[in-house]
């Protein structure tokens, strides 16, 4: 099909890959011009000036920036994807926003007859990279539909969640999780050391049992050896869980060990950690 990807972040750039080694014309558009001529010397295809241009006779095209305001920028400007589409075509986003500028932006282009998926994704930048990213879709069904064999080529597992917005407000529950799962990790693998345990045999342990987690599996290490310069940055997370503390204002959930973990990420800034992997969370109990 003809595609474009807006955004050659972490995430970004290996999706656009996945489209362009199944076979897919790719025009890509990165606000930073480098990384999209890095990405057409590995890959082929071509690169744009603008959204709107990258996205002129596409199909399908696909977005993954860093937040609301990137959203509307890409998507709504006058040099946007819309100033760019035809009737008919698809916009799927995979930028991890909020639940109302989804549903903003499938207003817009469903006034123009075009179709809108949010659609954001977990699995961090190795499942990116890997191919194996779960998406969590919001929209409507016939647009899922045509969308969902494109998606398929970095995705492990796709799942239509319910109408616009819906994907969105799927990956702040995803985020809810997490934030909690690396916390009790965290305070786990502190306590085993304090008491003079031995990590590595604790975690093969308990790993067969109801705590095992792929956080435990693929990090438990890293953390012990305070190793995290890699993975998911705790400047992401952050932003990611001021979006669920915002939507749970909104719907009145109690985000209690949400809003908790939120602040010791905060301590994790304070300490440097921007850019740390979220499993970065033991760090503050070493201290």
């Amino acid at each position: 099909m003809r595609t474009a990807f807006i955004g050659l972040g972490v995430m970004g750039y290996p999706m656009a890959g996945y489209l362009a080694k199944a076979g897919h014309d790719v025009v890509v558009y990165n606000r930073t011009e480098f990384k999209a001529v890095k990405w057409t010397a590995e890959f082929g295809g071509r690169s744009a000036v603008t959204p709107g241009a990258a996205a002129e006779n596409a199909e399908v095209v696909f977005c993954c920036v860093g937040n609301d305001d990137d959203v509307r920028e890409v998507i709504l400007d006058k040099d946007g994807i819309l100033s760019g589409l035809s009737a008919g075509a698809i916009i799927v986003d995979h930028t991890t926003a909020s639940a109302g500028i989804a549903r903003e932006i499938h207003t817009a282009a469903a006034g123009k007859s075009i179709g809108f998926l949010d659609a954001p994704v977990s699995g961090g930048q190795a499942g990116a990279e890997n191919g194996q990213l779960a998406v969590m879709v919001g929209g409507d069904q016939d647009i899922f539909a045509r969308a969902a064999p494109v998606i398929d080529c970095y995705a492990k597992a796709i799942t239509l969640i319910g109408p616009a917005g819906s994907g969105q407000l799927a990956k702040m529950v995803n985020q809810i999780c997490i934030a909690g799962l690396v916390q009790g990790l965290s305070e786990g693998l502190s306590f085993a050391e304090r008491a003079g345990l031995d990590p590595a045999v604790v975690v093969e342990s308990i790993s067969n049992g109801a705590a095992q987690s792929w956080q435990m599996e693929n990090r438990w290490q890293t953390m012990i050896d305070g190793e995290f310069n890699f993975g998911f940055a705790v400047d992401w997370m952050r932003k990611d869980l001021g979006i669920a503390l915002d939507e749970a204002e909104i719907n009145g959930a109690k985000l209690e060990v949400a809003a908790l973990v939120d602040r010791f990420y905060a301590e994790i800034q304070a300490m440097g950690g921007n850019r740390w992997d979220t499993s970065s969370l033991i760090a503050r109990l070493k201290k």
